[in-house]
């Protein structure tokens, strides 16, 4: 299999993500990536769009539902919000969607920041293998992988996806 090239699914999502927040009447949306490579996507996404908006970050360790499972992850770092959230139009941006549980996790917490007017979901790719009823708004490709493989974002420059066999 092989996989996408993440700069043109850059370019790709940058015109669809326009359309759709032109087709919502959105003017100023603030964009919060995932870390790590939500952020990566974010910074390569902005800069597609030549927009200078803030870009806000979110650590979701602590949100995590398997946390106690996983425990504490030595580089948990802390989310980086530069703007309000309450009543704001969100493009929450992450590299990977596969469980959901991610995006699960980044909603409570942009929710224990305040009440957002809109969220907008992107993601570089989706693996449509959900656990949880979330779809991204914008998608720069739908993979579907066998079980034991998985895809891992590099960056931040230049972003490149590597498939990963865990059977190996």
């Amino acid at each position: 299999m092989s996989l996408p090239n993440p700069a043109e699914l850059i370019s790709q999502m940058a015109t669809s993500l326009t359309a759709h927040l032109q087709h919502r009447n959105i003017s100023e949306p603030r964009f919060i990536g995932i870390r790590t490579g939500g952020v990566w996507v974010a910074q390569a996404l902005l800069e597609a769009l030549g927009s200078d908006s803030p870009l806000g970050t979110l650590d979701v360790s602590f949100y995590r539902d398997d946390f106690s499972q996983n425990g504490l992850h030595p580089q948990v770092r802390p989310s980086a919000l530069p703007f309000e959230i309450e009543g704001q139009h969100l493009v929450l941006i992450d590299d990977v969607l596969m469980s959901g549980r991610t995006i699960r996790a980044a909603m409570n917490e942009l929710f224990d920041y305040g009440r957002p007017a809109s969220v907008t979901l992107v993601c570089l790719l989706d693996l449509d293998a959900g656990e949880l009823p979330i779809s991204p708004d914008v998608v720069g490709a739908t993979l579907s992988l066998a079980p034991h493989q998985r895809v891992k974002l590099t960056g931040p420059t230049p972003l490149e996806l590597e498939l990963q066999d865990l059977a190996l």
